[in-house]
């Protein structure tokens, strides 16, 4: 059955009914007097209404909608037709809100599942035949063409390949192998066609692994329970003993159905989703996207962070970190002698080299002859000039640094950061370090998300100790996990969301799992895999830190916007109540006065739409 539609039918049905039998009591001719016409408007929402608390109760569940179904129902048995309408009204509107406001409740894995490897390329005799990746078994030798998915576990055969691991470790810059090494499902061949042996078939293989983790993990979050719900045991039982004190004092039954009236929870139903609703549409004005106020309230409470740190504390790319010329040499020249040699190239440093040249408006040409040496660089003529550039084995050869050389390639020995010898007509013209660079607005958004309430930080890397305390030490965090695996992140989350509500920010497929373990997951989706922007409960559209602190501060001041919209309604909900006991206010008169708290309630709920100064909010 799809609710949401039959709910929005309800509400058609209500609206339709009271509009009809206005127009009836005006003198317009129906079948039906008004008061029929009202009555059957409001008994569809009272049978669904019904059923919907049968079932709570079965799941052992009681919400505050149990009041609505109260006084919809005493309304019609004491012939206040008209109130009833009016209070089907509030209620079903109060449930089509919440149901944009809750969207997808479950993240289906589609866009993960459909990266996994599905065809696999197994040799028959002397060729080689496409086969689905699960017909695949141990020991067969497969074919993996450039670009394509790597389809099992398995190792290389051939004497080098390059492998593009970022999807698993996060990791920007592809892995020179060599033969025998061990291969994983879910990389990329970021080189040329090579050969490897299957050590496992495909649903015994890292990829299939991490599927099942974020599917696990999805599975074990509890379900969307409304703000509401959380009253019930105290607001029913309340309004009963008022309405029964009221109906008794009295001897009149319709004061007893003016308390039930005014006591219907649209506050309660209505606050937090309008509030919800505006926060989120608040935080996408800020490039973040907020799967439903579930996140949004998640994201409230969180009191620990966790930050993966390839690609979400750093760029997760190759970043020039040092150049050093050769005396008598220009930089600006060599880079653009250099970024056009590199055009020829598909490896990745090309592409950042390319990239750094045009940021820099340096004019490239075309290079000519250009020659590619496999994991080792390359050679070529740019401008009638003799260029090559890669590894200092392809470059110098056995010839020893020059001074100036040396400076450079000793402040970087043992960093994790690669260097580009580029030679100039056979002779070492200049060296480029590029690295994986911190995000500039890094250190910023931690002391923001401190502010915010945030009191333990940690960073979880692959990477080894020395590289993970290099980063992580110049933020303060409260600690530091590196060579943590996918299966590591996951128990570490689980250890931290026992002690507190927890935030993990990633952004590759090897975060997806702790992504959806953690109390709230959000992902940098700028550059992020499917998988953990499928994963996460916010992500992040754009490649910088701050956003994670705006999205905090959003989600304390609509959840304080909600809060306060609760209580407010709430008080004047009571104060109705206590006017409806002595008679003061009829049941129709009650029904239009709460339609007024609701209004009120929407203003001010909707009041999370403002405030652009998200980084001098205060957070309560």
């Amino acid at each position: 059955m799809n609710e949401p539609l039959l709910r929005k039918s309800l509400l058609a049905i209500a609206l339709t009914g009271l509009a009809a039998g206005l127009a009836g009591a005006l003198g317009a001719q129906f079948l039906l007097p008004p008061e029929s016409v009202w009555t059957l408007a409001t008994l569809p929402v009272i049978a669904a209404l019904a059923v919907s608390i049968f079932r709570d109760l079965f799941a052992g569940r009681l919400g505050v909608d149990a009041i609505a179904l109260l006084s919809m129902s005493a309304a019609l048995v004491f012939g206040e037709a008209l109130a009833a309408v009016v209070v089907a009204i509030m209620y079903t509107g109060g449930n089509v809100l919440e149901d944009y406001a809750r969207g997808r409740a479950e993240r289906d894995l589609k866009a993960l599942t459909d990266r996994s490897p599905r065809i696999a390329h197994r040799r028959s005799g002397e060729r080689f035949e496409s086969i689905p990746v699960d017909q695949v078994s141990v020991d067969d030798e497969l074919m993996v063409r450039a670009g394509e998915v790597l389809p099992v576990d398995g190792v290389l055969l051939d004497d080098s390949a390059r492998v593009d691991e970022s999807a698993i470790t996060g990791e920007p810059f592809p892995k020179a192998c060599k033969r025998s090494d061990a291969l994983r499902s879910g990389t990329v061949n970021a080189g040329e066609m090579f050969h490897m042996r299957a050590s496992a078939m495909a649903g015994q293989s890292t990829y299939a692994g991490i599927v099942r983790m974020v599917e696990a993990a999805q599975t074990a979050k509890a379900p969307f329970i409304r703000l509401a719900d959380r009253f019930a045991l105290v607001l029913l039982p309340l309004t009963l003993i008022v309405a029964g004190i009221a109906w008794y004092a009295s001897a009149d039954p319709i004061r007893a159905l003016a308390v039930l009236v005014v006591a219907t929870p649209c506050p309660l139903i209505l606050a937090a989703p309008i509030a919800f609703i505006a926060g989120v549409s608040r935080a996408a004005r800020h490039g973040i996207l907020m799967k439903g106020s579930t996140a949004l309230e998640a994201l409230a409470k969180a009191r620990t962070a966790v930050f993966d740190k390839t690609g979400t504390l750093t760029h997760g790319g190759a970043q020039l970190v040092e150049m050093e010329v050769a005396p008598g040499r220009d930089s600006d020249e060599l880079l653009g002698l250099l970024a056009s040699l590199e055009q020829a190239s598909h490896h990745v440093l090309a592409d950042a080299i390319v990239a750094l040249a045009k940021e820099r408006a340096l004019k490239l040409f075309r290079p000519e002859g250009v020659c590619e040496y496999r994991g080792s660089g390359l050679k070529g003529i740019v401008c009638g000039v003799s260029v090559s550039a890669g590894s200092q084995s392809l470059i110098l050869a056995d010839r020893d640094l020059p001074a100036w050389a040396e400076r450079i390639v000793a402040r970087y020995k043992g960093q994790p950061a690669l260097a580009v010898y580029v030679a100039v007509d056979e002779r070492l013209a200049a060296i480029l370090v590029l690295g994986d660079g911190l995000r500039a607005d890094a250190v910023d958004a931690m002391s923001r998300l401190r502010r915010a309430g945030i009191n333990r930080s940690l960073m979880l890397t692959g990477d080894d100790v020395e590289t993970a305390n290099r980063i992580g030490g110049t933020l303060g965090f409260d600690r530091i996990v590196a060579d943590a695996s996918p299966a590591d992140k996951v128990a570490i989350i689980k250890a931290e969301t026992l002690a507190a509500p927890t935030m993990m920010v990633g952004d590759g497929i090897n975060d997806a799992p702790a992504l959806a373990t953690a109390t709230v997951g959000v992902a940098m989706g700028a550059r992020g895999a499917t998988a953990s922007s499928e994963a996460a409960d916010v992500i992040v559209l754009t490649d910088h830190l701050g956003p994670v602190a705006d999205a905090v501060a959003i989600a304390h001041r609509t959840t304080t916007i909600a809060k306060q919209s609760i209580v407010v309604g709430l008080a004047l909900s009571g104060v109705a109540m206590i006017a409806a006991g002595f008679g003061l206010i009829t049941p129709v008169a009650g029904a239009l006065l709460q339609e007024g708290i609701d209004v009120a309630v929407i203003l001010n709920a909707l009041r999370a739409l403002g405030g652009d100064q998200i980084s001098k909010a205060r957070f309560g």
